[in-house]
């Protein structure tokens, strides 16, 4: 007799949001924060990455397929190319067979955290898959140990803890490690994402060539990075006003990009500096490029007013809509047949 198969798949799907970093972004580098301590204000945003984890059927010739931008079929774990996801399972004691598949609302490489979203989210679905519920904080410094102590990416933490707690935070890094939240609560009457708007350059970069050429120079560049950090502190205070005074967190976000723009070069170019005067001389009260730079998304807080001026000066570039998401990497779909 044959062997008998298995029709008891389990399937899990994780949605996890990405994120819009407003300041700090530098100072969640070790290189920094385990010398002055580091801080960053982002928010999750309803943009995601989503994940589907599986078993694999044994119908199938290969025990282990991975669809992503490319399809990977491979006998092994060690034959993963993908280096998150062969990285996931290792860590997580995965065997095959398993199907992994991911897909995110925008491109890779655009600045909004999106690698470290797919890392938090497959996570998430792996730990799921085997029966597990972690807490937000457990996700984040497991994709932490993957994306920089395994992998040693020139990365920092603020992505893979706005991917897993969700919701808008003042994220400390402090020098021993520790990594301490705060949170703001976002009310629909401030309006400030009413005020918010955010256009695609077409361009995408991987952050690692800045971000290593910004960590080789952090020494020469301490005050700025520290100006940086306590930018952060800064715009939390606004966004904890009963009424966020939209002004002062344009002010904010400008002379963030301003600073932000010296620390390594490709940070900003040409096309950039010119979309951005753009949007200044329409009546935009300030912006910044979101991510490590050279491409992404340019980020303005626009009274609202003024949006449509803006919109027309930045014709040539396509907008995306955003809203906040309160809600951190979640397990959307979980099915046991």
């Amino acid at each position: 007799m044959g062997e008998v198969l298995r029709t008891d798949a389990t399937l899990i799907v994780t949605r996890t949001p990405l994120r819009v970093s407003f300041a700090g972004g530098g100072t969640d580098l070790a290189v920094y924060y385990e010398l002055e301590g580091g801080a960053v204000l982002s928010t999750a945003i309803n943009r995601y990455v989503y994940v589907t984890v599986k078993r694999h059927s044994e119908l199938f010739f290969e025990p282990i397929r991975l669809n992503y931008s490319r399809s990977e079929e491979v006998e092994r774990i060690d034959e993963i190319e993908n280096n998150i996801a062969r990285e996931c399972l290792k860590l997580l004691d995965i065997h095959p067979p398993i199907y992994i598949s991911t897909v995110g609302d925008v491109p890779a490489s655009t600045g909004l955290g999106g690698s470290s979203s797919f890392t938090v989210g497959l996570l998430n679905a792996l730990h799921a898959y085997v029966g597990e519920r972690v807490s937000p904080g457990q996700l984040a410094e497991e994709a932490c140990q993957v994306e920089i102590d395994i992998l040693g990416e020139p990365i920092g933490k603020q992505d893979q803890y706005a991917a897993a707690y969700g919701g808008m935070n003042l994220f400390r890094f402090l020098p021993d490690g520790r990594v301490t939240t705060e949170h703001a609560r976002v009310s629909e009457k401030w309006h400030l994402f009413d005020n918010l708007l955010m256009f695609w350059t077409g361009h995408q970069r991987s952050a690692s060539t800045v971000l290593t050429e910004q960590q080789e120079d952090t020494g020469s560049k301490l005050e700025r990075l520290r100006e940086m950090r306590d930018q952060a502190d800064e715009l939390f205070e606004i966004v904890r006003q009963p009424e966020v005074d939209l002004k002062a967190f344009g002010r904010v976000l400008h002379e963030g990009w301003v600073r932000k723009r010296t620390l390594a070069s490709g940070i900003s170019t040409g096309p950039i500096d010119t979309w951005y005067e753009r949007a200044l001389d329409a009546g935009a009260y300030g912006g910044k490029l979101c991510g490590a730079g050279g491409g992404g998304f340019l980020l303005f807080v626009v009274p609202v007013e003024r949006r449509q001026a803006v919109r027309e000066a930045l014709d040539d570039l396509l907008q995306l809509a955003f809203r906040p998401e309160s809600h951190g990497s979640e397990v959307v779909v979980p099915f046991h047949g």
